[in-house]
């Protein structure tokens, strides 16, 4: 990379930071945390730091579950983007890609950029980028060429999104990565809409594997917060929240460590009587649906009498219905 173009793109960095920008900015915001905070120089050409091979197995050891589920994703999403010269990058919290997709014929390229796993792309160590600053913002973003701080990555066009665990906690970066000169932001923002369905797809499956037993509710909530699901114990109890249920609904990782009733959570609170009824009236429906509608059978599965049974269908009005 020339010193001419090298010169340029930091004398417009600092010139950016210098400004008053950074206050109505999230990109110059970032390019003087990268200045100011983490004290990286904009004309710096170094390649990224790679980890040891012993320090990025034990970075995949410590979110393994997380990448057995991703696979199938990782997969899709590659075949949506890799015709096109994107590999497919998924990165631990700090910032380390510990799975990967891409082309072989392209191997030699993306390592050279750093496009690989095991390579640091924190926001601290290579400053602006796509997965760095998307793990500060805890947001989908696209860095895009000469968003970059660095000056040795703008001809990179980088588009992420966060990943939240069964808790809400930030756990890792969903990231397409290209160095094609030809690609476009209007393409960009293609890829962004994959990117943004590919987490949450990792996000849903993983919120399943961490609750097994428990029934997955999709909670109302806006497109913003797409994706929110509860888990609901037997006993109708939310027990979990994925980060898009937990904002939508208002709640927090705290105030789901004491029991929550899913009516309760989900805008339906009838007094304690017809909680009650519909609770019996539930049991008795599902009864009838395991036999058929034959009350002798149900009456014997529920261990009550027959005639018990026709009381309660008829107090409860659920004959009307079988």
């Amino acid at each position: 990379m020339g010193e001419e173009l090298s010169g340029h793109h930091a004398d417009r960095i600092q010139a950016a930071i210098a400004s008053d920008a950074a206050a109505k900015s999230a990109l110059v915001a970032s390019w003087r945390r990268s200045s100011n905070l983490h004290r990286l120089d904009p004309a710096d050409c170094s390649p990224p730091r790679y980890l040891s091979e012993t320090e990025l197995r034990e970075a995949r050891q410590r979110i393994e579950p997380l990448i057995r589920v991703a696979q199938s994703s990782l997969d899709r999403l590659y075949l949506a983007v890799g015709g096109v010269g994107c590999c497919v990058l998924l990165a631990d919290r700090e910032g380390v890609p510990v799975e990967r997709r891409g082309a072989p014929t392209d191997d030699k390229t993306f390592h050279a950029w750093g496009l690989w796993t095991g390579s640091v792309w924190n926001e601290e160590s290579q400053g602006t980028n796509g997965i760095g600053t998307c793990l500060v913002e805890q947001r989908p973003l696209t860095i895009h060429r000469d968003q970059h701080f660095h000056t040795r990555n703008t001809g990179l066009s980088c588009t992420t999104a966060p990943i939240h665990d069964h808790e809400g906690e930030l756990v890792a970066a969903l990231d397409v990565s290209s160095c094609r000169a030809d690609l476009t932001e209007a393409f960009t923002n293609l890829i962004s809409v994959a990117v943004v369905d590919a987490a949450r797809r990792i996000e849903a499956e993983n919120f399943r594997m961490a609750f097994p037993k428990a029934r997955i509710v999709l909670a109302p909530a806006t497109e913003k917060n797409s994706g929110a699901l509860i888990a609901v114990d037997a006993d109708d109890l939310v027990i979990g929240a994925t980060r898009s249920a937990q904002l939508a609904l208002g709640i927090t990782r705290k105030s789901l460590q004491k029991p929550i009733p899913a009516a309760d959570l989900l805008g339906w609170t009838p007094s304690g009587t017809e909680v009650l009824a519909e609770a019996e009236r539930g049991v008795l429906q599902r009864a009838l649906a395991r036999t058929g509608g034959n009350v002798s059978a149900a009456a014997e599965a529920l261990g009550i009498s027959r005639a018990t049974l026709h009381r309660k269908l008829n107090r409860l009005d659920v004959h009307k219905s079988h």
